[in-house]
């Protein structure tokens, strides 16, 4: 049942139950704080989430065709805006929302390429955007009317490109642009339909522009810089009086700035820095160190509370009297590869991504363990049906075990395979791991107390393998490789018992639980039952209208299975009658892998851009 709105879920019931969503951290200003101190926003691919602070319930906006680039939300709460990318040439939407509602109200269509930034008017009469690269303009649109006002180019030819756009804080025909050396206050002339931009005197200084702040009482506006200094203009004759600090700039550039009601400012570096300067004099008097580039610095009411978000996709909550950071959101930044649960519990689950595993608390939504391998990407991971180990494939060709409590490396098993390891599977004693690797062999291990052997080594497949599963017997198990072969293999004998030929990559396998049949899925978007005695084709269904199938798994009673792909939806299916009884629609990015929860409480769903989606397991007969 595909949902009746944009922003709620669908009629059966199959809706998002909890979301271990973090933010889309590149996006500058991305991290707002609703007015009401209730609610936080961010984008997520082409999601812009809503996060009750204290209940941490979600909320979903979903219209967008392609990722949000940008998001703001008007002075008063009434209005969300949300800008998004595009293919060059065609036309970047931009969304007007109703915060109350979570409805959509406007899609505004004039900007090529890509929505830079955007920012309201203070009392919401206009909203300003601002254009790409490719685009180069600057549009005030009528928030009342739902329509363009009027449009210039955003810089002078001589200047470079605008990249912020800020609105005045008293009056709603002003706004400032700043970029690649250029600032330009712009004024609105609504009689003639123009608007007037006048640049702003830098003397000699030449910086490009990341952020802008204006003040309160609207007779100053702070602009940071890459160069790590903070530039005061004077809003009204356009003229810089002052910039600092002059000795001891920040490191990587000032990206990110909050000016409080005393006047002093909080400042958010590249290198992670969160600092409290004097507004005066810009003297650092307190500082905390984050992890990742501050993109995001957001008030929450009169800035007792302040929110802090990163490109490592954290977020964090600062208290500002005792000025110390507390992380309240963690997730991947980059492809989350694989999802694993521990064997019989639903409590703790495991994902892996480049640089590091991760362990998630269900119940909670919270991050339990981080393990880092820094500049390595981990393909999949296995957890030892004992509980004691995390088996994990990297692209460095070695396989990994760590202790799932403290995370520490209990051995490592180097060259296991020349093109990286691309598939992992360990047996029900514990005592053996299967693994596959990106030159298309399968190799058997044999784990000790203080050894690891290799036992045998299959070579049929030609290319990468992608998935593998074993028997609950621990006899036999089938491999599926991007060479079009699926193959069963006796792994006490060695040798193989069946092959199947498809016109696909394959790209995903599962046993059904009686093991007399198994189902794949790969690039052809089909799902084909085979017979394990015979190797024969049972029947095929239609998985997908658009993209590949990377991911399924199924019931432990065999009724029920779920896909996952590129067409970003997760298919609950019947398993005797081939057919979808519920979609969930919710991901951004491609679906690479979810599971079922051992006590079939929920789904887990990753994507390629670094989202967990935990569904709620719909009441089934």
């Amino acid at each position: 049942h595909r949902p009746t709105s944009p922003a709620c879920p669908g009629p059966s019931g199959w809706h998002l139950d909890l979301s271990l969503l973090s933010l889309a951290g590149h996006i500058l200003c991305g991290l707002i704080c609703h007015p009401d101190k209730e609610h936080i926003l961010y984008p997520l691919g082409c999601t812009v989430v809503i996060q009750e602070l204290d209940s941490k319930k979600q909320t979903f906006l979903r219209g967008h065709t392609d990722n949000i680039s940008c998001v703001v939300v008007s002075r008063d709460g009434v209005y969300v805006a949300s800008g998004q990318v595009t293919f060059m040439g065609f036309k970047a939407d931009i969304i007007l929302w109703d915060f109350q509602k979570k409805e959509l109200l406007a899609r505004l269509s004039l900007h090529k390429g890509n929505i830079e930034d955007l920012a309201f008017s203070p009392n919401s009469r206009y909203l300003v955007s601002l254009g790409g690269q490719d685009d180069g303009s600057v549009v005030v649109w009528d928030v009342a009317k739902r329509e363009g006002v009027c449009g210039s180019p955003a810089s002078a030819r001589s200047a470079g490109n605008a990249t912020v756009v800020a609105c005045s804080s008293r009056r709603d025909e002003v706004f400032v642009t700043a970029g690649n050396g250029t600032i330009q206050v712009w004024e609105l002339d609504l009689a003639n339909r123009k608007i007037r931009p006048t640049e702003c005197q830098l003397g000699k200084v030449r910086r490009v522009m990341m952020c802008v702040q204006v003040a309160d009482d609207d007779n100053d506006f702070f602009v940071g810089t890459s160069s790590g200094d903070i530039l005061q203009v004077n809003t009204n004759n356009k003229v810089m009086t002052k910039y600092g600090p002059q000795k001891k700039k920040f490191s990587l550039g000032v990206t990110a700035l909050l000016l409080l009601k005393t006047g002093d400012l909080i400042v958010g570096t590249g290198g992670g820095v969160v600092a409290l300067c004097k507004g005066s004099s810009y003297k650092v008097m307190k500082q905390i160190q984050v992890q990742g580039a501050v993109t995001s610095l957001t008030c929450r009411g009169q800035g007792h509370q302040f929110f802090v978000g990163t490109n490592e996709c954290q977020i964090y909550r600062v208290n500002y009297t005792s000025f110390k950071e507390e992380l309240i959101a963690a997730c991947h930044k980059d492809t989350v590869h694989d999802i694993v649960f521990p064997f019989g519990s639903s409590k703790v689950f495991a994902t892996c991504s480049k640089n590091d595993i991760r362990v998630w608390h269900t119940p909670k939504n919270r991050e339990l363990l981080r393990i880092v391998v820094p500049n390595m990407t981990c393909h999949a991971i296995e957890i030892m049906r004992d509980g004691r180990s995390i088996i994990s494939a990297w692209n460095d060709g070695k396989i990994r075990a760590f202790t799932p409590e403290t995370g520490r490396l209990m051995y490592l098993i180097n060259h296991a395979h020349s093109l990286g390891v691309t598939a992992i599977a360990v047996t029900s004693d514990s005592k053996r791991i299967v693994s596959g690797g990106g030159e298309g062999q399968v190799r058997v291990w044999e784990i000790g107390e203080k050894t690891r052997k290799l036992v045998e080594v299959l070579k049929e497949h030609v290319c990468a393998v992608s998935c593998i599963k074993i028997k609950k017997n621990d006899q036999e198990c089938v491999t599926t490789s991007l060479d079009r072969t699926c193959i069963i293999w006796d792994i006490v004998r060695f040798v193989r018992k069946q092959m199947f030929l498809a016109n696909t990559l394959f790209k995903c396998v599962c046993y059904h639980p009686e093991e007399y049949q198994i189902i794949t899925s790969g690039t052809d978007r089909k799902i084909a039952y085979w017979e394990v005695f015979d190797g024969s084709a049972v029947r095929e269904v239609e998985g997908s209208v658009s993209g590949t199938i990377n991911g399924m798994d199924i019931t432990s009673d065999g009724a029920y299975f779920v896909t996952g792909g590129e067409d970003h939806l997760v298919k609950l299916w019947d398993y005797n009658e081939g057919a979808v009884t519920h979609v969930g629609v919710g991901h951004s990015g491609n679906i690479t892998r979810l599971k079922i929860c051992p006590e079939k409480k929920s789904i887990v769903s990753v994507s390629a851009d670094g989202a967990i989606l935990l569904w709620k397991y719909p009441d089934l007969p």
